[in-house]
C-alpha cells in the first residue's frame, strides 16, 4: 500500500468540521491528547477506491493562526509542522459553513500565507441553496486560488469528490517554503486580511433570496428573556423526568441479569473466597454501577440533540446573561456545560478563556456541575429513600429532586464565582460574543455514533478503574475475618468495618453511617464507584435483598438526603484534582478546590440531617 498522507481538517468552531471528520473516517477514529499539553487529539484513517491511505486529523476550531489559546495553538503548530513528534500535514483542508461565510474568510487567507496545499471545503451546502444564498464557486476559486468542494457532510454528500481532491491535491508538485518563514500576523496585516475577506464577500456571495424566515420565528421565541428562559428549564425538566422514567425497564433487565448471573455463579463455583469474590465483590460491585448505563445514555442523547439542533448556542446566548450577574466570562458556558458530562473535558476547555483569572474561576466552579459519575449515586439513592410517587397528578416526585439536586448544584456553582470575582479578584468580564448557527435536525448516525462512544468510555470506566476497586473493596471487607466466638456480620471485624468505625465520629453529625463513611473512601477514584462500594460492602453483609431495598430499609430519609446534599459538593473525583493540577501547573489550586468543596460538602449535609431530623424525617 502506498505511504499514507497527512490530512489536516481546519475550521472555525460550529463548523461542521467534526460531522466531516466522521464522514470521512467512521469508526476508523482514535482520540488521546497532544503530547506535553491536554488538547484533545482526534485522528481517523481512510482508504480510498485506487488503494491510498489517508490519515485524517480533527484540530481544534479556531478563528485565525494568530493563536491566543492553548487549542488555537495547537491548530496553528499543527499547521505550521511545528508540533513535537508530529508530522507536518501533506494538505489542509479548510472547512466552512457555507451559510456564514463571513469570519472563514480571513482565516483561508492566512492558511494561504502558510504555504501549504490547500482546499476549501463547504460544508452544509444544501442550507446554503435552500436559503437561496448564491456563491460564485468559480470565481472565489479563481480569486483564492484553490480548489473549492462542496459538501453535505451529515448525507456524505461530496466525500468522495473531497476525498479525491485531497489526494490530487496532497500529492501534487509543492516546494513552497513559507511555513518555515511564517510569522505571526500583526494589527496592521489583520486589518489589511480583514479588508481583503470583505471584498470577497462582496463580490462573490451574495444575500439570500429565500433567507432562513423558520429560524427567524422560532429565534422569536427561543431568545425571548422571558418565553425562552422558561422553555430552556422546561426542557431541562423534562429531560430529568426522562431519566427516571424512560430508563427503567432496560434498568429492571440489566439488575435481574446480573441478579440471575450472580445466582449461576453462585452455584456454580464452590463454597470460599473466589465464590465470595466474584459474587459480593465483582458482580455485586460493578453491577450496581452499570445498571445506571441507561440513565447515563438518556442524558446523553439529549444533550447531544440539543447540540446538533443547534439550540445549544441558543442556550449559551440565554445564560450569557445570568452568568454575567454572578462575575462569569460569557465564554464559561461552553466548559460548564460540558461539566455536565464530566468536569475533566470541562476544565479543559477552559483554555477558550483568555483572561487568567476568569479561567480559574470557571475551573474552580466546573466541578459544581452535576457530571454523569454523579446520576449513579443519585439515582441509587432517590429510589431508596424517596417515594416513587407523582405530584400535581403528572409529575414524578423522584425526577423533581432529581432538578432540584442539578438546581442546587448551579446554584451554588453562580454563587461562588459571584464570591470570588466580587471579593476576591474584583474586575469587569469581558463581554460575550458568539454566531447563532442555523437550526439543523440532528444526523441519526451521528447521534448513534457518538452515544456509542459514550458508552464505549463508560464501560472501559468500569472495566479499568471499578472493578479493580472492587476487589480491593471485597478484600478489605472479608479480611482478618471474625475470630472465634464472635457475634454479628463478619464485616464487622475486617478492614472496612475498622476504618468505618473509626470515622464514624467525624460523618455521625452528617448522618452517615459507617458502610456510608467507608464507600466515601473509595469515592475517591471516581465518585460512581461509592455505589459499586456500597453494593460490595452491604452484599459482604448479607441481607440477600438488592443494594436499593437494603438502603431503603437501613438508611433514614435524613441521612439518604444528606449524602444526596453531600455528593452535589463533594470534591471525589482524583481525575478531576489531576486535571486542575495539569491546567493550572500549580498544586494549590487542586488543594483549594479540595478543601472549599469538602467544607461545602460537610456543611450542606450537616444543615440537611439535621433541619431532617428537627422536622421529624431522622
Amino acid at each position: 500500500m502506498k505511504p499514507a498522507l497527512r490530512i489536516a481538517l481546519v475550521g472555525n468552531p460550529n463548523c461542521g468540521k467534526t460531522a466531516l471528520f466522521n464522514a470521512l473516517t467512521g469508526s476508523r477514529q482514535k482520540v488521546a491528547n497532544y503530547a506535553g499539553v491536554t488538547v484533545e487529539r482526534k485522528e481517523g484513517a481512510l482508504v480510498t477506491p485506487e488503494g491510498q491511505a489517508l490519515t485524517i486529523l480533527d484540530l481544534p476550531g479556531t478563528y485565525s493562526l494568530r493563536a491566543r489559546s492553548p487549542d488555537e495553538v495547537v491548530t496553528r503548530d499543527a499547521v505550521l509542522g511545528r508540533l513535537a513528534g508530529e508530522v507536518p500535514p501533506d494538505a489542509i483542508v479548510c472547512v466552512a459553513d457555507a451559510t456564514n461565510l463571513r469570519l472563514v474568510l480571513r482565516l483561508i487567507l492566512e492558511l494561504k500565507a502558510v504555504g501549504r496545499p490547500l482546499i476549501l471545503a463547504l460544508n452544509m451546502y444544501d442550507i446554503a441553496q435552500r436559503q437561496g444564498l448564491r456563491i460564485d464557486l468559480e470565481g472565489l476559486a479563481r480569486d483564492l486560488d484553490l480548489p473549492i468542494i462542496t459538501t453535505v457532510a451529515t448525507r456524505r454528500r461530496g466525500i468522495g469528490e473531497l476525498v479525491a481532491q485531497m489526494v490530487e491535491t496532497a500529492t501534487s508538485l509543492h516546494t513552497d517554503v513559507r511555513a518555515s518563514l511564517w510569522r505571526e500576523p500583526d494589527g496592521t496585516a489583520l486589518r489589511d486580511l480583514h479588508k481583503e475577506a470583505q471584498r470577497l464577500m462582496r463580490t462573490h456571495v451574495h444575500p439570500p433570496e429565500r433567507p432562513d424566515t423558520l429560524t427567524g420565528r422560532i429565534d422569536h421565541v427561543l431568545l425571548h428573556p422571558v418565553a425562552g428562559i422558561a422553555v430552556l428549564l422546561g426542557l431541562l425538566f423534562v429531560m430529568f423526568q426522562a431519566v427516571f422514567i424512560g430508563a427503567v425497564p432496560i434498568m429492571d433487565l440489566i439488575d435481574q441479569g446480573f441478579a440471575g448471573l450472580s445466582d449461576v455463579v453462585g452455584q456454580v463455583l464452590p463454597h470460599g473466597w473466589g465464590r465470595d469474590l466474584m459474587v459480593d465483590g465483582v458482580i455485586a460491585g460493578v453491577g450496581s454501577v452499570l445498571v445506571f448505563l441507561p440513565q447515563i445514555l438518556i442524558l446523553f442523547l439529549f444533550i447531544i440533540l440539543l447540540e446538533d439542533s443547534g439550540y445549544m448556542a441558543r442556550a449559551a446566548f440565554l445564560m450569557d446573561r445570568i452568568m454575567g450577574g454572578a462575575g462569569l466570562h460569557g465564554r464559561a458556558f461552553i466548559p460548564l456545560l460540558s461539566s455536565f458530562a464530566c468536569a475533566v473535558p470541562g476544565i479543559m476547555s477552559t483554555r477558550v478563556i483568555d483572561n487568567r483569572r476568569d479561567r480559574l474561576t470557571t475551573i474552580l466552579i466546573a466541578p459544581l456541575m452535576t457530571c454523569s459519575a454523579r446520576i449513579p449515586v443519585y439515582t441509587l439513592v432517590i429510589g431508596a429513600v424517596i417515594p416513587n410517587r407523582t405530584v400535581l397528578g403528572v409529575l414524578n416526585l423522584q425526577g423533581l429532586v432529581m432538578f432540584a439536586l442539578y438546581a442546587a448544584g448551579i446554584g451554588s456553582a453562580l454563587g461562588i464565582s459571584f464570591i470570588l470575582r466580587k471579593v476576591f479578584w474584583r474586575g469587569q468580564s469581558e463581554p460575550f460574543m458568539m454566531e447563532l448557527p442555523t437550526y439543523k435536525a440532528p444526523n441519526p448516525a451521528n447521534v448513534l455514533r457518538t452515544l456509542m462512544q459514550k458508552a464505549s468510555m463508560f464501560l472501559t470506566r468500569a472495566g479499568r478503574i471499578i472493578m479493580p476497586l472492587m476487589v480491593l473493596v471485597w478484600f478489605v471487607s472479608v479480611f482478618p475475618g471474625p475470630p472465634a466466638g464472635a457475634t454479628g456480620p463478619a464485616i464487622n471485624y475486617s478492614l472496612a468495618g475498622t476504618l468505618g468505625q473509626f470515622l464514624k465520629p467525624v460523618f455521625a453529625p452528617i448522618g452517615f453511617n459507617w458502610q456510608m463513611t467507608v464507600a466515601l473512601v473509595p469515592g475517591m477514584a471516581a465518585r460512581e464507584v461509592a455505589v459499586a462500594a456500597l453494593g460490595t460492602v452491604y452484599a459482604v453483609g448479607g441481607g440477600g435483598l438488592s443494594l436499593a431495598e437494603t438502603l431503603s430499609h437501613q438508611w433514614s430519609l435524613a441521612s439518604g438526603l444528606a449524602f444526596l446534599a453531600w455528593y452535589v459538593f463533594a470534591p471525589q473525583c482524583v481525575a478531576t484534582l489531576g486535571v486542575v493540577k495539569r491546567e493550572t501547573n500549580s498544586w494549590l489550586w487542586p488543594a483549594i478546590m479540595f478543601a472549599y468543596m469538602f467544607a461545602l460538602a460537610y456543611g450542606a449535609a450537616l444543615i440537611v440531617y439535621q433541619t431532617a431530623r428537627a422536622l421529624g424525617f431522622g
